[in-house]
């Protein structure tokens, strides 16, 4: 009978350990998890500043542009003759 119990208090041990493992197991996925959706977060707040950026550039350099041709396209129409 001491041997049945002793089998007994071992496969509760292992069960134990293989519990408390699972969990230690469990709990450092979920710091993974975590750590990889600030770093996702993170680079697609970047990712959207350095393309507000370039459309922020783009938008000025048009708009002189704009004015650039606008001001040429009047100094067309203001030219002797119409300028054509």
């Amino acid at each position: 009978m001491d041997v049945e119990r002793a089998s007994d208090q071992i496969d509760i041990l292992i069960e134990r350990r293989h519990l408390r493992a699972n969990a230690e197991q469990r709990h450092i996925e979920d710091l993974w998890k975590e750590s990889t959706q600030r770093a996702r977060e993170k680079w697609r707040r970047e990712n959207a500043e350095a393309w507000y950026g370039h459309h922020e550039h783009m938008r000025a350099l048009h708009s002189s542009l704009a004015r650039e041709h606008e001001a040429r396209a009047r100094a067309l129409l203001e030219e002797p003759g119409g300028g054509a």
